[in-house]
């Protein structure tokens, strides 16, 4: 369970204020479980309605989008009385229906008593239409693959996530401790956040069989392409998907379009590409090349890395064995490291840091991640293993001299001057952990 999303949520059905709730994410995220455990758990009654499982529902909407009337005939279609204040009404999959997301406007309005929440796998791309949604008339939540923390959770090692949120300082873990959470941390590598795989290895400990979910899930997504793109898209949709985990392995992993397919240009292929954003598959880190506040201002948009959404997914989608999870640190160091980087990216994305990756003019100097932490903005780099030497760290420190440098990589928590070293299993816990740090004027380079 997502113990954020949840508080969330709990927060929602409490509010004053509260308006029709819209769950976002990307297909087999877990929307549709999460709000069915938080109906069951916290009304008298949920009343389930699936707009993709049954195109006639959508018909309901079809005529005026009078409140009373709505909410009178989806009780005639479900059979049951639906009560204000005591039931919760889930409208699944309501990108599928247009007049059902435009009555969310008029159902915030007129019906205020009703707790109605709707979810969808592409609303995404639904939502970036123009005119297609009232803004202002629902309230917002995004639903991503479950982070390490959250895995440690399903796993049954909820013990572990306790010790890493009760840090807020770099003093190492003990030893048995790190080593413990490094294994961990290479079993969430195969298997990543999509809450079906981390079920089916929870309960099986079957590598194998995790990534048969993977496979399926990554077929829902081919599906979607046919199903949902516009036609001329559809072929461009699966070259730039196909094309993620090698672009991953490239040096500098910077997404370039002749390489998904010769020629390739991109005006002819960024429509496909926000495609695959807005409905959640991927997150682009943009490049910067001025480390100022705020950096979405100075981002090139034409300079970008591409993420798959899910370490797991993308371990599938480039054919990595099972075997390589009890190969020490080697799956770490798989393609490059582009593994440690999309995990990273994914653990940043979960917790609602947007991307973006500093170079130096020139290109000489590259660095993996800049992240805005409230007047901070703290430059990370992701290292595969046990090296700690960051000549990327040193020359931003070199030209910017900030008041801390973070690396990211298999090493304990550790302080040298101004530079903390924040084992890979802690990056969710980045902005709690460097809050608590002092400004140090001197890098130390060991």
């Amino acid at each position: 369970m997502k113990r954020d999303l949840y508080d969330r949520l709990l927060a929602w059905k409490s509010s004053p204020r509260r308006k029709p709730l819209l769950l976002q994410g990307a297909r087999q995220s877990g929307k549709t479980f999460l709000l069915n455990e938080f109906g069951r758990s916290e009304y008298e009654r949920v009343v389930y309605c699936n707009f993709e499982e049954d195109p006639a529902l959508g018909r309901l909407f079809d005529s005026d989008l009078d409140p009373d009337r709505v909410m009178a005939d989806l009780a005639t279609y479900t059979g049951r009385a639906i009560r204000p204040e005591v039931d919760l009404v889930i409208l699944d999959e309501i990108q599928t229906s247009n007049a059902a997301l435009g009555s969310l406007k008029y159902l915030q309005e007129h019906a205020g008593g009703y707790h109605i929440a709707a979810a969808g796998s592409l609303l995404g791309i639904k939502l970036s239409s123009p005119g297609s949604f009232p803004v202002g008339k629902v309230n917002f939540l995004y639903l991503h693959p479950m982070t390490f923390l959250e895995f440690l959770d399903a796993m049954g090692e909820s013990r572990y996530r306790v010790l890493l949120e009760e840090t807020t300082d770099l003093r190492p873990l003990n030893e048995a401790f790190h080593r413990r959470l490094i294994d961990l941390l290479r079993i969430y590598h195969f298997i990543g956040g999509m809450p079906e795989a981390v079920k089916v290895f929870a309960e099986s400990r079957e590598a194998d069989a995790a990534r048969e979910v993977h496979h399926e899930i990554i077929k829902s997504y081919v599906l979607d392409f046919a199903k949902h793109a516009p036609t001329s898209d559809i072929p461009k949709l699966t070259l730039i998907w196909e094309s993620i985990p090698k672009h991953l392995a490239r040096e500098n992993r910077r997404f370039v379009f002749s390489a998904v397919k010769k020629g390739a240009r991109a005006r002819e292929y960024e429509n496909a590409l926000i495609w695959l954003e807005d409905a959640g598959l991927i997150h682009r880190a943009l490049a910067v090349e001025t480390s100022r506040h705020p950096l979405a201002h100075y981002a090139d948009r034409s300079s970008f890395k591409a993420y798959a959404l899910d370490v797991g997914l993308l371990g599938a989608m480039a054919r990595v064995p099972a075997r390589l999870m009890a190969q020490g640190e080697r799956l770490f160091n798989e393609y490059e490291g582009a593994f440690v980087e999309s995990y990273v990216a994914q653990q940043l994305t979960a917790v609602d840091h947007p991307l973006f990756y500093w170079r130096s003019k020139g290109g000489k100097a590259e660095l993996d991640f800049l992240c805005e932490l409230e007047d901070r903005i703290v430059p990370l780099e992701v290292k595969a293993g046990l090296n700690p030497k960051s000549k990327s760290l040193r020359s931003y420190d070199q030209q910017y001299s900030p008041d801390l440098l973070v690396r990211t990589n298999l090493l304990n928590l550790k302080k040298d001057g101004k530079i903390c070293n924040i084992p890979l299993y802690a990056v969710p816990l980045l902005k709690q952990i460097i809050s608590g740090q002092e400004p140090t004027e001197d890098a130390s380079w060991s």
